[in-house]
C-alpha cells in the first residue's frame, strides 16, 4: 500500500529536522565579534564580515586589534571571501561543518549559499593558519602525528588577493572587487592564458580586452609577452615575504622595499592595477611598494566609453567626458559617457552637417574600423563622414628610416580606452553635428572632478528569517505542514504562469541579437549584396548557410555568410548563437567577426577573410608540410582550450572538422563557424541538454549516438579525428585504401590497429603518415601527436584529456 500524503509530509519533516541538526561545528552571524576563528598568532581572523546593511559575507581579514566590525566601520583588510557576490542575512545565517564532511554557508532562509563540496566520515577541523590559509582537514585520531588529510583550503580559491606562500596556478585567478566599498566581483582578472603567459584582462559589461602585458609588445612569438617565455607548462606564480613576485613565464617583479621581512599582500584592485602592499605590523598603515602598471590611464575600461583618462600627479587619475557627451552616472565614471546630441545615418550623406573637433594629445586604443596608409586628412575625414558607425578618427604622422614620413588614418567605431598625454603628439578628430554649440578646441570640455568612484553600495537583504521562540522547532514543523497545501497551490499557479511567459518570451528573445551585437558594425543587406556582387562568388557551404567572398566599402576583403531560411526557427537560433558567442571571444586562433546584417528575413554574418581557405581545402591540395600541420594542430588546440576553460561561460563548438578550421596566409589556424555552439554556465555543467544531435558524421563523439551527457569532451573527440586526418591524409568517412581495395573501416580503428601491430616492430608511425610528406617530419613529434590524437578519440569521455592538457603535451615537445 502506498503511503498517504500526510505520512510523506511527516517523513519529510523528520528528514529536514534531522538535517538541520546534523552539524558538528557551527558559527553564527548574529554575534560576529565573537563567532570568529583566529590564527595561532592572531595575525588573521575568519568570520562573518559586514558588507552592507543586513548583509554579511564569510571572510578572512588581517586582525584589527581593539576594533569592532559593523556596517558603519568596514575598514579591515579583507584577503578572501566565500560569498562575495551573494551576501547572507544578518540573522540566523550560519557556517557549519555537516556530519557528511561538507562545510556549508547557509542563509536565513535555510538555503545553501556556498559550500566546499567535500565529503568525509572522519572527524573534521576548520583551522586558520598564520599564513592566512583557512583549512578544512580530517583529524587523524589513530596517531599523534599531525599529518591530517586536507579536504579543502582557501588558498586554492583566491578572490582578489594573493598572500605570501600562496600560489596562483592555471586553475585559479584573481578577480578584482567592484569598487573600494563593494567586495563583489569586478571587471578585472589576473590569470594564465593558454600560451602560459600571465595576463590582465578587462571583462566589462559590453567588451573585453587584454591590456597587460602591453598588447603591442612581442617577443618569443607570444603577442604582448615582452620578455616572457611561453616555453613552460607549470603556470605558477607567487609572492614571497621579502617582496618578490615571480611567475613561471619569467616575469619577476620586486617591490621597492625588497629584502625586508614584512607583512605583505598582492591585490588586484578595483581599478585594474595589481599592487604589492607592505607594512611592518598591524599597527601601521599599508603602503604601496609596487604596482604592475606604471601608467594607470593605460588600464582598459577605467574611465568607460566616450571619455578620456588624464594622469594628474596631484589629484591622481581623472576621467573626463568628451565634448558633447555627458556622464551616464556622475557617481561612477567607469560607466562612461553618452552623446548629448543626435547624429543619425542620414546625416552622413550631407557632409556639411558634420564637423570634426580636433582633440590634441588624445588617443583611443583599439576598435579601429581599419587603418589606411598615405591618406590625406580630407580623405580620412570623408571616410569617417560616410561611415555611419564612425565616431571619429585618429590622424597620425609616422617616420621611419626605411620609408621616410607617411600618414596613417584610423577611423574608430567605438571610443574606448581613451587617454590624454602630452607625450602623444597626434590629434584625434571627434565627429559631431555641425548644428551644435561647440566651439573649436576643447576649452568647454566637460571635465570630471577627479576619479569619480562609486558610492558605498549598501546591500539590504529582503530575505525573511524565522525568529527563535519557545518550542521553535515544533512550531516550524507545524507551520510547514499547515503551509504545504498553500505552497502546492501557489506552485501550480507559478508553473502555469512561467509556462505562459516562456512561450510568450520566446518570440521576444529572437530579437536578442540587437544587444548581443552592440560591439559590431551593422551592415545593410543592399551593402552586402553589392560587396559580394549579388552573391556571385561562393567560397563555402554548410548546413546553416553559404559563404561568399566580398569586398567592403573600405576595400577590406571579407567572408560573408548568408544563413538559409533565416526566419524558420533553427537558422534564426544559429544566427543568434553565432553573433552572441563570437562577440564574447578574443583569441588569435578564433575567427574574428566584423559585423552582421539583420534586415527583414535576411541574416548575414561578416567575417575576416582567410586567404588560404579551410584546412579541408589545403589537405586535398597537398599544400601542407609537417611544420604547417603541426602548427595547425597546436593553434586549434589553443583555440578550443580558450573556448572550454577561459571564457566566462564554457563554450562547446560541437562541429569541429577541417571545413571549420580556417588558415591565413601564414597557415595560422582559426576555428570558425559557431552556428552549432552551446554555451554552458560554469555552475550548471551537469545540465547540458541539446534538442538534437549536432556535428558531422565521422567527427562526432559516441555520446551523441548513445544519448549520453554532452560535455566539452565531444570537441576533444572531434579534434582527435581531425589530427588523425592531418597525419594520415585520409578522411574518416570515405574509407581506407588497402592494397588497391577500398575498405570502409573507421580511420580511428585503422590507426589503432596499425599502432598495435607496429609497436612490435617499432615502426607504426611510418605506416600511417600521409605519403605526401615523405620522410620530411620529426618522428618523435609525429609519434607524440598521433598518441595525443588517439587519447582524444577513446570512447570513454572521462578518459579523454582536456584541451588544455593537449596544449601542455604539445608545448612540451618544443621545450
Amino acid at each position: 500500500m502506498s503511503p498517504s500524503p500526510s505520512q510523506f509530509f511527516i517523513t519529510l519533516l523528520i528528514i529536514l529536522f534531522h538535517f538541520h541538526h546534523s552539524c558538528s561545528f557551527s558559527l553564527s552571524v548574529e554575534n560576529p565579534d565573537q563567532n570568529i576563528i583566529l590564527s595561532p598568532k592572531y595575525t588573521f581572523t575568519a568570520g562573518f564580515y559586514p558588507t552592507g546593511e543586513n548583509a554579511y559575507s564569510f571572510a578572512i581579514w588581517f586582525t584589527q586589534k581593539h576594533k569592532h566590525l559593523d556596517s558603519n566601520n568596514i575598514s579591515a583588510t579583507v584577503v578572501w571571501m566565500a560569498n562575495r557576490d551573494q551576501p547572507v542575512n544578518g540573522k540566523r545565517s550560519t557556517l557549519s561543518i555537516l556530519k557528511t564532511g561538507n562545510l556549508v554557508l547557509t542563509d536565513a532562509a535555510q538555503s545553501n549559499v556556498w559550500s566546499t563540496d567535500t565529503a568525509s566520515s572522519k572527524p573534521l577541523q576548520l583551522r586558520l593558519h598564520d599564513t592566512g590559509n583557512l583549512v578544512l582537514q580530517e583529524l587523524n585520531t589513530s596517531t599523534k602525528c599531525s599529518n591530517n588529510n586536507i579536504l579543502w583550503q582557501s588558498f586554492d580559491s583566491p578572490t582578489d588577493t594573493l598572500l605570501p606562500d600562496q600560489t596562483l596556478t592555471r586553475f585559479t585567478s584573481l578577480v578584482s572587487s567592484r569598487s573600494k566599498t563593494s567586495h563583489s566581483s569586478g571587471f578585472y582578472k589576473l590569470f594564465f592564458d593558454n600560451d602560459n603567459i600571465l595576463r590582465l584582462l578587462y571583462e566589462g559589461p559590453r567588451v573585453s580586452s587584454v591590456f597587460w602585458p602591453d598588447p603591442w609588445a612581442t617577443s618569443n612569438g607570444a603577442a604582448g609577452s615582452g620578455s616572457r617565455s611561453t616555453y613552460n607548462s607549470s603556470r605558477i606564480a607567487s609572492l614571497d615575504s621579502f617582496g618578490r613576485f615571480s611567475s613561471s613565464d619569467n616575469f619577476i617583479f620586486n617591490s621597492s622595499d625588497y629584502g625586508t621581512l614584512l607583512q605583505r599582500r598582492l591585490t588586484l584592485d578595483h581599478d585594474g592595477n595589481v599592487r604589492i602592499y607592505s607594512r611592518k605590523d598591524e599597527e601601521q598603515r599599508w603602503f604601496v611598494s609596487g604596482q604592475f602598471k606604471q601608467r594607470p590611464c593605460f588600464i582598459h575600461g577605467i574611465c568607460g566609453p566616450n571619455s578620456t583618462c588624464t594622469n594628474d600627479p596631484i589629484n591622481a587619475r581623472k576621467c573626463s567626458c568628451l565634448p558633447g557627451y555627458v556622464w551616464i552616472n556622475d557617481q561612477d565614471s567607469s560607466q562612461g559617457c553618452r552623446p548629448n546630441f543626435t547624429l543619425s545615418c542620414s546625416n552622413m550623406t550631407h557632409h556639411d552637417e558634420l564637423r570634426f573637433l580636433p582633440l590634441p594629445h588624445v588617443d583611443f586604443y583599439g576598435y579601429d574600423y581599419g587603418f589606411y596608409e598615405n591618406k590625406t586628412y580630407k580623405e580620412c575625414e570623408d571616410l569617417c563622414s560616410h561611415l555611419c558607425d564612425c565616431a571619429g578618427f585618429q590622424y597620425t604622422f609616422f617616420f621611419t628610416a626605411e620609408r621616410g614620413g607617411y600618414y596613417l588614418c584610423f577611423p574608430k567605431i567605438q571610443l574606448l580606452n581613451g587617454h590624454r598625454s602630452q607625450n602623444f603628439q597626434s590629434l584625434f578628430y571627434l565627429k559631431l553635428p555641425k548644428s551644435s554649440d561647440f566651439v573649436d578646441g576643447i576649452k568647454n570640455q566637460q571635465n570630471g572632478k577627479g576619479m569619480v568612484c562609486s558610492r558605498n553600495r549598501v546591500v539590504k537583504l529582503e530575505r525573511g528569517y524565522i525568529e527563535e521562540k519557545e518550542n521553535g522547532s515544533l512550531k516550524f514543523m507545524l507551520w510547514f505542514a499547515g503551509s504545504l497545501g498553500g505552497v502546492e497551490l501557489l506552485g501550480f499557479f507559478l508553473v502555469c504562469f512561467f509556462l505562459f511567459r516562456g512561450s510568450k518570451d520566446f518570440g521576444e528573445d529572437n530579437n536578442g541579437y540587437v544587444s548581443a551585437t552592440a560591439g559590431f558594425r551593422k551592415f545593410s543587406y543592399s551593402e552586402l549584396k553589392r560587396a559580394t556582387e549579388d552573391f556571385s562568388q561562393e567560397i563555402g557551404r554548410g548546413a546553416g548557410g553559404s559563404v561568399y567572398k566580398g569586398v567592403l566599402s573600405d576595400n577590406r576583403v571579407a567572408a560573408i555568410k548568408r544563413l538559409h531560411e533565416a526566419n524558420q526557427g533553427e537558422s534564426e537560433r544559429e544566427f543568434l548563437a553565432e553573433v552572441s558567442i563570437i562577440g564574447r571571444l578574443n583569441h588569435m586562433n578564433l575567427i574574428e567577426m566584423w559585423g552582421y546584417c539583420a534586415e527583414g528575413k535576411h541574416r548575414l554574418l561578416v567575417y575576416e577573410y582567410m586567404e588560404k581557405g579551410s584546412l579541408a581545402d589545403n589537405l586535398s591540395s597537398n599544400e601542407l608540410d609537417w611544420d604547417k600541420r603541426y602548427g595547425i594542430a597546436m593553434g586549434t588546440a589553443k583555440g578550443l582550450a580558450y573556448l572550454h576553460e577561459e571564457c566566462l561561460e564554457w563554450i562547446l563548438h560541437c562541429d569541429i572538422k577541417p571545413q571549420n578550421i580556417l588558415v591565413d596566409s601564414d597557415y595560422q589556424p582559426k576555428v570558425a563557424d559557431f552556428g552549432l555552439s552551446k554555451l554552458l554556465n560554469r555552475d550548471d555543467l551537469g545540465n547540458s541538454k541539446f534538442s538534437r544531435i549536432r556535428g558531422t558524421r565521422g567527427y562526432m563523439a559516441p555520446e551523441w549516438v548513445f544519448n549520453l551527457q554532452i560535455t566539452s569532451k565531444v570537441d576533444v573527440y572531434s579534434y582527435g579525428v581531425v589530427v588523425l586526418e592531418m597525419i594520415t591524409g585520409k578522411s574518416p568517412i570515405t574509407g581506407i585504401q588497402i592494397k588497391e581495395e577500398l575498405c570502409h573501416e573507421r580511420l580511428v580503428t585503422w590507426v589503432r590497429e596499425k599502432k598495435r601491430k607496429g609497436i612490435e616492430v617499432g615502426c607504426w608511425v611510418e605506416q600511417i603518415v600521409d605519403p605526401t610528406m615523405e620522410s620530411n617530419y620529426d618522428v618523435k613529434k609525429m609519434e607524440t601527436l598521433a598518441n595525443v590524437a588517439l587519447d582524444c578519440v577513446v570512447d570513454d569521455k572521462d578518459v579523454r584529456p582536456t584541451m588544455s592538457q593537449v596544449v601542455e603535451r604539445l608545448l612540451s615537445l618544443d621545450s
